[in-house]
């Protein structure tokens, strides 16, 4: 089985949209993560752009989902950190 990359992931991850904001999680800057076990276990660590945002549990689902469909991926964990959001964090155009 071929080693699944961070690429891989994030652009799976392109997917997921912030509904409050509109934009996906990886160019918001959301996922500050990837870790990729050999057995194609991963791990997707990611801040919320708010502290108390209703949608948190939503957006680990989603991105739960869609790192677990990448293929390669055998399962897939979400880990929120304890960090706040910083606007410069998101990618350039």
């Amino acid at each position: 089985m071929a080693q699944v990359t961070e690429k891989q992931i994030k652009d799976a991850l392109r997917q997921v949209i912030d509904p409050e904001i509109g934009m996906d999680v990886v160019t918001l800057g959301m996922i500050r993560q990837i870790d990729i076990g050999e057995e194609g276990d991963v791990e997707v660590k990611m801040v919320l752009t708010a502290p108390f945002c209703p949608l948190a549990s939503y957006l680990v689902e989603q991105v739960r989902m869609i790192a677990s469909s990448v293929p390669g991926v055998k399962e897939a964990k979400v880990t929120l950190l304890d960090e706040r959001w910083d606007p410069s964090w998101m990618e350039k155009p």
